[in-house]
């Protein structure tokens, strides 16, 4: 009984540490895997962006494109990112695109 108290607690411990890293990485926004990160400018951006109806003017930093959540415990789609981590300001369109993306480092 003990042993399984201990493992829960060590456990809580770890999800906590995670957790704590991973919200700490942003001051706005959500943490984000991005397929890409790219210059507001490419040409590839330029045409999601009309879609999901942000102006260029509101893209003050990098754009990720195909981007899913990074949730605090390290669940959810997004939480083996082997692309490029960001904390974005937004993301639109059921996660096609954040804008003013910051790229992130998530390692402990």
């Amino acid at each position: 009984m003990f042993s399984k108290l201990a493992v829960f607690v060590a456990a809580a411990f770890v999800a906590t540490a995670v957790a704590g890293s991973i919200t700490d990485s942003c001051n706005t926004g959500t943490v984000q895997c991005c397929d890409s990160l790219n210059e507001p400018t490419s040409s590839a951006v330029a045409g999601v962006l009309g879609l999901v109806g942000v102006a260029l003017s509101d893209v003050t930093a990098q754009v990720g494109l195909h981007c899913n959540p990074i949730t605090a415990i390290g669940a959810g789609t997004g939480a083996n990112c082997n692309a490029s981590p960001a904390c974005c300001d937004k993301v639109y369109s059921n996660s096609l695109v954040g804008i003013n993306c910051t790229p992130i480092s998530l390692g402990a």
